[in-house]
């Protein structure tokens, strides 16, 4: 009677073990782990708990439309959104996520509130404003306000926009004018309609979105 008591509670002890440890795991190979433990343990180190993230070189994802993130992980696991910062930090991070468990980091990431970023130079926000809401007419340019919205949060596959960091926005904008590293997007022919000056005004524009539009 006592070994077998014994053999219970040793057998007690290890499941409940393992329910401690996947509430803190960061195996990103275990399809038993929930993507809210995998955002908090795994995902907050570069983008934040909350999905503000604070280095230039990480995007925000608070707020952020849930079908641009299913979207963006699906093609990082499958390897082919391939410019410099998704090959190196998110193909092998997103490599064994299972279709659920991307679904539920882009469910805990759009829940959480984004905050403001920090403020840019009044006369680029306002040269931005005009770019965001009315395009580059002698260019052909449309305006980003058609697909990302009045407040730059986004629609469905479009993301949102508003408070992420003018850098990191500035860097995709190059991604998109050399084409083959985020393929079939209609920011490619964008892109190639913008200057450097331009995406410095529109996005500085972004990030400092104000709060009360």
């Amino acid at each position: 009677m006592k070994k077998i008591l014994l053999t219970l509670a040793v057998g007690l002890a290890v499941g409940s073990s393992g329910c401690s440890n996947i509430e803190r795991s960061r195996d990103l190979a275990n399809p038993n782990v929930p993507a809210s433990v995998t955002a908090v343990q795994v995902c907050s180190n570069c983008h934040g708990i909350d999905g503000n993230s604070v280095s230039p070189n990480f995007p925000r994802l608070a707020a952020q439309q849930p079908a641009y993130i299913v979207e963006q992980l699906t093609n990082f696991r499958g390897q082919h959104r391939a410019d410099p910062a998704g090959f190196e930090y998110m193909w092998g991070l997103s490599h064994h996520l299972t279709d659920d468990q991307i679904k539920g980091l882009a469910d805990y990431f759009s829940k959480q509130v984004a905050q403001p970023n920090a403020p840019v130079d009044a006369k680029l926000a306002a040269a931005g404003k005009e770019i965001y809401e009315k395009g580059l007419p002698a260019k052909e340019a449309p305006p980003c306000i058609a697909c990302h919205g009045p407040k730059g949060e986004g629609l469905a596959n479009f993301p949102r926009l508003a408070d992420q960091h003018q850098d990191y926005m500035i860097k995709q904008l190059q991604v998109f004018q050399r084409t083959d590293e985020r393929p079939n997007t209609p920011m490619t022919q964008v892109a190639h309609l913008l200057s450097l000056e331009e995406m410095k005004a529109v996005t500085g524009y972004l990030q400092a979105f104000p709060s009360d539009k």
